[in-house]
């Protein structure tokens, strides 16, 4: 398991590009780049150098956290997973094959693409720091374009980039995506209702592709979850003073949401339940929405089961447990 704060050699890469530029101009290009995703706008509004060290201050610890998070859920159910190969598709400033490389000592080739060049340049200058990371290979170019002629990977991550694109374009990509994994795919999105979708939507049709869901569903069948409920989870990263100014925020701390799914060409061996939002601790029992192979659950662990409800009080929001809970 990866912690959800960036690794020291990329918070030091990050941070010595970062002596002398001025907070309050980041804090304001980050808020312009924000609106614009808020809008519906995508990375093109990040256009220079200024812009992309205020992006990757800004969303890089977050974005971090989120895949971080779902990797260690992809571990925990495909603990014999060896990946040697990489491809970050959507990399931005190189926040998942970060998260990748401190997951897998066995990754030795790291791919990337994007369609924003301050973005790809950025990544380029912070991976040059990286023994490992600085033969990394970064194509610049449409996201489509690009992965058509890339070569197949271990993994595939694509983190924070289909809802950059239409549905007719997400199917699309989804197909490249699928063509180039030769193991493992993961799909990282926002933790919004219209990030679920976007998942939920890639997942059916990858199911229907000969795919099989790793993480973080125990079953390939139909999400049992309607509307408005939606499947989403957080991770809590602390900020650094300077994320809090260019935030322009107070508290020490950031929950991101995120949705993701991780399918493999192959079935799992294991499918344990996973935990749907935070457990409620009463004084009799504690209450926990599962979703496990037959459906969506509430299970309630009696506090007179008393090793049951201990190890109940350990479970966290998006954790695997055992599907005979």
């Amino acid at each position: 398991m990866i912690s959800p704060n960036l690794p020291a050699e990329l918070k030091a890469a990050l941070d010595a590009r970062l002596v002398g530029v001025s907070r309050s101009d980041a804090a304001g290009r980050a808020a312009r780049i924000s609106e614009s995703y808020r809008g519906g706008g995508n990375s093109g509004i990040v256009r220079s150098r200024a812009d992309a060290l205020a992006y990757a201050l800004a969303r890089m610890p977050a974005t971090y956290a989120a895949v971080a998070a779902s990797l260690n859920a992809v571990v925990e159910i495909k603990s014999d997973f060896t990946p040697q190969s990489l491809l970050d598709v959507g990399a931005g400033p190189g926040t998942a094959t970060w998260a990748a490389a401190e997951m897998w000592p066995s990754l030795d080739r790291f791919a990337s693409l994007d369609a924003n060049a301050a973005l790809r340049d950025l990544a380029l200058e912070l991976a040059r720091d990286s023994s490992r990371l600085r033969a990394m290979a970064y194509r610049h170019g449409d996201a489509h374009a690009t992965l058509a002629n890339a070569e197949a990977a271990d993994l595939v991550i694509a983190s924070y980039v289909i809802g950059e694109m239409d549905e007719a374009g997400q199917r699309e990509l989804a197909t490249l995506l699928w063509r180039k994994t030769r193991d493992t795919l993961l799909v990282v999105e926002p933790g919004t209702p219209a990030g679920y979708a976007r998942i939920i939507a890639l997942r059916e049709q990858l199911i229907a592709a000969g795919g099989h869901v790793a993480a973080p569903c125990p079953h390939d069948g139909r999400c049992p979850l309607r509307q408005p409920d939606w499947c989403h989870f957080t991770r809590r990263l602390p900020r650094s003073q300077a994320h809090k100014q260019v935030k322009g925020a107070g508290l020490p701390f950031e929950d991101e949401k995120f949705s993701y799914v991780a399918l493999t060409h192959t079935p799992v061996a294991r499918r344990p339940a996973r935990l749907l939002a935070q457990p409620m601790v009463g004084k009799a029992e504690i209450t926990a929405k599962l979703c496990s192979s037959n459906g969506l659950n509430l299970v309630r662990i009696p506090r007179r089961t008393k090793a049951a409800y201990a190890r109940a009080r350990r479970w966290r929001w998006g954790d695997a447990v055992p599907s005979e809970v």
